[in-house]
C-alpha cells in the first residue's frame, strides 16, 4: 500500500470518527486487529455495539465509496466482529454493521453514515 493511500485511509477514519461522534456514537476502538483482519471502528450507539467499515475515496472514478463494501467484504467484517465479540466477552451484545463513506474530492469532504448497512447471515 502506498503512503498516499495510507494517508487517505487515516484521514478517512479521522473524518468518520468525527462524524460518528457528532451523531452520538462513542468510539471504543480504531483499527482493532483480529486474525481475520482489521475492524476500522468499533463504537457504541445507544445500547448497540457498532462495527463500522470506513471507505474513503479521493475521486469518484471508481464509484461511490460505499459500493466497495462487497458481499465478500461483508463476510470478512462479520468474521472479524465474531472474533471481537468472543475476545471482548461481548457475545450477548446487540450489534449492527454500519458503513461510513468518505469522499475527499470535494471541499469540505463529504461523509455519509449508513447505519445498519448490512446484516450477516448469523
Amino acid at each position: 500500500m502506498t503512503i498516499a493511500r495510507q494517508q487517505l485511509g487515516q484521514r478517512g477514519e479521522d473524518l468518520a470518527c468525527a462524524a460518528l461522534e457528532a451523531r452520538g456514537y462513542v468510539v471504543l476502538h480504531r483499527r482493532y486487529r483480529t486474525r481475520y483482519g482489521e475492524i476500522d471502528i468499533v463504537a457504541r450507539h445507544g445500547g448497540v455495539l457498532v462495527f463500522a467499515e470506513v471507505r474513503a475515496r479521493g475521486s469518484g472514478r471508481f464509484g461511490h465509496p460505499a459500493e466497495s463494501v462487497t458481499a465478500q467484504k461483508q463476510q470478512r467484517v462479520a468474521a472479524m466482529a465474531e472474533s471481537y465479540l468472543g475476545r471482548e466477552g461481548a457475545a450477548t451484545s446487540i450489534c449492527r454493521f454500519d458503513v461510513v463513506a468518505v469522499e475527499t474530492d470535494v471541499d469540505p469532504p463529504r461523509v455519509t453514515v449508513y447505519p445498519d448497512a448490512f446484516r450477516p447471515g448469523w
